[in-house]
């Protein structure tokens, strides 16, 4: 009997256990729906109590608890709700987008001025540790900011490190953007997407113009300390200690080509000694500019196809043939732009690289003023098309300073044009543009 009885009461408690684990969750979703309805329509003082109970009692329901945790205590602009919110989300869901989550607390700190400096920076060296190119523009801006201030001086290798760890890592996820933003283009275009795809190929956009601002924006921070007089001693010293290091020579050969640093005799070397190391397409490919330098023109051409054709990724392909183009000129370096295009349709840099051939030769393709600034027409359509295919390429600045070179009204009305009609540029150029 007493053994009927213990059954009975086990059952009874086991039941009951569960009774009360299926009204607290059922209470959870009934509390998450009111949170996420008042949040999603902007009712932030509603929605804080729901969103307290929320992390006391049902912090693993749904990481969406603390997307919209998040905006609920910026826009109430309450501190301690906010480091709740961000403490909760990390100790929950460490694995779902920490570097954002460390990167976006640390922005709500600045705003609202909650945190010294050294403080803010500590959490973006965790955002920056896990992942760099998760971080908010600004962030990456910061974070780098302060690497460079407190080691431009003393330790200027952790500086071009850590340009280069963010770069790598932005280029990829700008590579990621570029194919996405590819394919749903050409879906437009046959009007083949769906709404749903549209508001991602906007998301795309968006997200890879903010990229792109990254690579100009450090790129003028580190011009002031990457100068060829302060890489050459630097990579002298080091270089006996990392010549085995596949990693540290293909950084150092970049950031020397990228400061055209290229006639001083330790680039060679460390073309040299990229090439033994890793037997890469890249390392050939600067080994190329190497020989080509030296006049071995057969050399370099040879050390060229053997780049190109050990590479299997077309953006690589693109990116080998818009080098080579970089390295020529007028009508030769455009058709080896329009090669790259052949291998990455939506590169915007090699469309960049044409408008830029085409603005500097707009004092020799002319003969008078109206005709060599319509050549700032022919740079700003191929400026404009790189914008359109690829809105990460920072192609901004330059679409700025061409337009600001076109033809004046003045100047179109002095030549007796129509505005708007067609105009062939001459020269080797040759395109055909409207008068502004």
């Amino acid at each position: 009997m007493k053994k009927i009885t213990y059954l009975l009461t086990g059952l009874f408690l086991f039941v009951a256990v569960n009774v009360v684990k299926a009204q607290a969750s059922q209470e959870c979703h009934i509390k998450y729906n009111l949170f996420k309805g008042d949040a999603t329509t902007k009712k932030y003082t509603q929605a804080k109590s729901n969103l307290e109970y929320l992390l006391d009692n049902c912090a693993t329901l749904s990481i969406n608890i603390y997307k919209y945790g998040a905006k609920v205590a910026e826009n109430l602009k309450n501190p301690v709700l906010a480091k709740k919110v961000y403490e909760t989300r990390l100790a929950n869901f460490p694995d779902k987008d920490p570097a954002k989550a460390h990167s976006d607390y640390a922005e709500f700190l600045i705003e609202n001025k909650l945190a010294s400096d050294d403080e803010v920076f500590e959490i973006l060296k965790k955002a920056y540790d896990i992942s760099p190119k998760d971080m908010g523009v600004k962030n990456i801006f910061r974070y780098f900011q302060t690497i460079a201030d407190k080691n431009k001086d003393t330790n200027p290798q952790k500086v071009f490190d850590t340009y280069d760890d963010v770069m790598e890592s932005v280029g990829e996820k700008l590579d990621d953007y570029n194919k996405k933003i590819a394919k749903l283009q050409e879906k437009d275009s046959l009007k083949t997407i769906s709404s749903r795809e549209k508001r991602n190929l906007r998301a795309y956009t968006i997200n890879s113009t903010s990229l792109g601002q990254i690579e100009g924006g450090l790129d003028a921070m580190i011009s002031k300390i990457a100068t060829c007089e302060r890489l050459i001693p630097i990579y002298s010293r080091d270089f006996e200690e990392k010549k085995t290091d596949g990693v540290w020579l293909k950084r150092a050969v970049s950031r020397m080509y990228n400061k055209e640093c290229q006639t001083d005799p330790l680039f060679e070397k460390l073309a040299n000694e990229y090439a033994k190391v890793t037997q890469s397409a890249d390392a050939y490919n600067f080994l190329a500019g190497v020989l080509a330098k030296n006049g071995d023109k057969s050399g370099a051409a040879e050390m060229r196809k053997k780049a190109f054709d050990l590479e299997t990724d077309p953006f690589k392909k693109a990116k080998y043939k818009l080098r080579e183009a970089q390295s020529d000129s007028g009508s030769r370096a455009r058709a080896l732009a329009y090669e790259a295009l052949k291998y990455n349709p939506n590169m915007g840099k090699a469309y960049l690289f044409i408008a830029s051939l085409y603005q500097r030769s707009a004092n020799s393709c002319g003969s008078d003023e109206f005709e060599k600034r319509m050549v700032y027409a022919a740079a700003l359509n191929k400026a404009l098309k790189a914008k359109q295919v690829d809105p990460g390429c920072g192609a901004n600045r330059y679409i700025s300073s061409y337009k600001k070179n076109l033809p004046s009204k003045k100047l179109v009305f002095q030549k007796g044009i129509a505005s708007g009609a067609s105009y062939k540029v001459g020269c080797w150029i040759g395109e055909t543009v409207r008068v502004p």
